[in-house]
């Protein structure tokens, strides 16, 4: 079997799936919870999947995840400058996406499931899609995800679960810096793949970008 007939396979097994992807702080998962609230979808959170993947990977098939969970947390972000933090992720490297599509194919397909994971990049989605707007990539604006990251991050247990004891100020500003970075990455590939981005300003509320989110993934 040709990859590209066994991407039309996964397609067509996934076509009740939703993409939800993008850049953090983006509001991301308070639009798939606004979406479940309203219609019959099951989300598949991303941050919470990837505890499992602990157990799946391994240092010679997903070296840069190996490291990373192998890692404190403090280690992961010291001594490295946006560009280092950015070309170390995981999923920059394809090493994530495997194990998400792994648990869709898992799970019932009697409803839609709509995934909510920002390690998600286009060029691994677009072979997956029945429409391209059943993917949208939400990208904030620096003003929005620094103030919506400094109200995450003003707790110092999550701060610290994160950045371990170091400067917590220095670890956001490389944060931010690193998700820059990863913005433009996911720009880049969705205007080559002709994939929907949605730029997230603030200037809409939750209600109406969900209903927007809705009709581009034909949930009604």
């Amino acid at each position: 079997m040709t990859t590209d007939n066994r991407d039309v396979g996964l397609a067509r097994r996934l076509s009740h799936v939703r993409w939800l992807a993008g850049g953090t702080g983006a509001g991301k998962s308070t639009l798939a919870r606004a979406l479940a609230e309203r219609y019959d979808v099951l989300i598949y959170d991303g941050d919470r999947a990837e505890r499992g993947y602990v157990g799946r990977c391994t240092a010679r098939e997903q070296p840069y995840l190996w490291a990373l969970l192998h890692a404190p947390g403090a280690r992961r972000w010291n001594d490295r400058d946006a560009q280092e933090v950015f070309e170390s992720m995981p999923s920059l490297h394809g090493e994530t996406f495997g194990f998400v599509v792994d648990d869709l194919l898992a799970l019932p397909t009697d409803r839609p499931v709509l995934v909510d994971d920002f390690r998600t990049l286009p060029r691994e989605v677009a072979p997956l899609l029945t429409w391209p707007e059943q993917v949208a990539f939400l990208l904030p604006t620096p003003t929005f995800r620094d103030r919506a990251l400094r109200v995450r991050f003003a707790d110092p247990v999550r701060a610290r679960a994160n950045w371990g004891d170091s400067d917590h100020g220095k670890a956001l500003a490389l944060r931010l810096a690193r998700d820059e970075l990863w913005d433009a990455e996911i720009r880049r590939q969705a205007v080559a793949a002709r994939l929907p981005v949605v730029t997230i300003d603030g200037s809409r509320d939750v209600l109406g970008l969900a209903g927007d989110l809705a009709a581009r993934f034909r949930l009604d």
